[in-house]
């Protein structure tokens, strides 16, 4: 495959964006968005309704084509460099295939950020693997185009979990409690240096962005006001 990129329909814009677009002139809403954070933490669910409330385009992780994500989630180490290879290299292709001052000109959301691949990749392969991982990445010379807005999604283990086994992946049920942990604790440190780009940081534990529209506009409001270089959104503080 090429470039996953899911182009909304036109003429189904969300009139409450319009509105949002035309009531705050001051305001600009980013034209390329990053949705990141933990297995289960529902990056996805945020990504497709960000894109269709923005008639942006989508461009999705290919988990579902990486034929050893499977195996690395029931046999674990043996399969992580082969597993963490294939995104690799499918990213290399992602960005080979967008057109040149072309889609990143325009509008775009992602629900992952290309350089997540190396922070699984640290999380998962010994010494050796990851010295051949850097190895292979520094001959790719990839330049990853910078997001104007990443929004970072957190949510305690048991959370993670309980959504994980809602979504019922049969893979993904093989997933233990000790690596969502150490995934999470990876991505906390990974956005507490992150300067490249404003970081929104989301309490994601009691928030239902595909079905519930408050919270889904309450977020749309933090984007199209975001000020300064990271901020919080957490409309249950009382849950942290």
């Amino acid at each position: 495959m090429t470039l996953s990129v899911e182009s909304e329909n036109p003429d189904q814009t969300n009139p409450k964006v319009g509105s949002i677009r035309h009531s705050d002139s001051s305001a600009e809403l980013p034209s390329f968005i990053a949705v990141e954070g933990p297995i289960g933490v529902g990056k996805t669910t945020l990504a497709r309704r960000l894109a269709e409330s923005l008639d942006y385009p989508l461009m999705l992780e290919p988990a579902a084509e990486n034929p050893f994500l499977d195996r690395f989630y029931t046999e674990g180490a043996s399969q992580a460099l082969p597993t963490q290879l294939f995104f690799l290299l499918h990213r290399a292709r992602q960005l080979a295939d967008m057109p040149s001052g072309g889609l990143l000109d325009q509008n775009l959301v992602a629900d992952f950020l290309m350089e997540k691949d190396e922070l699984f990749a640290k999380l998962t392969l010994d010494s050796q693997e990851f010295a051949l991982y850097q190895q292979i990445q520094s001959s790719l010379k990839l330049n990853p185009p910078t997001p104007d807005l990443v929004i970072y999604l957190q949510a305690p283990t048991d959370v993670l979990l309980q959504r994980i086994h809602q979504r019922g992946l049969q893979s993904e049920l093989q997933i233990d409690a000790d690596y969502l942990v150490s995934l999470s604790e990876s991505y906390t440190e990974f956005f507490h240096y992150y300067d490249d780009a404003p970081l929104l940081i989301v309490n994601a534990s009691e928030i239902d962005f595909a079905h519930n529209d408050i919270h889904f506009d309450h977020l749309l409001e933090q984007i199209v006001h975001m000020e300064g270089s990271r901020q919080f959104f957490n409309p249950n503080p009382t849950l942290l």
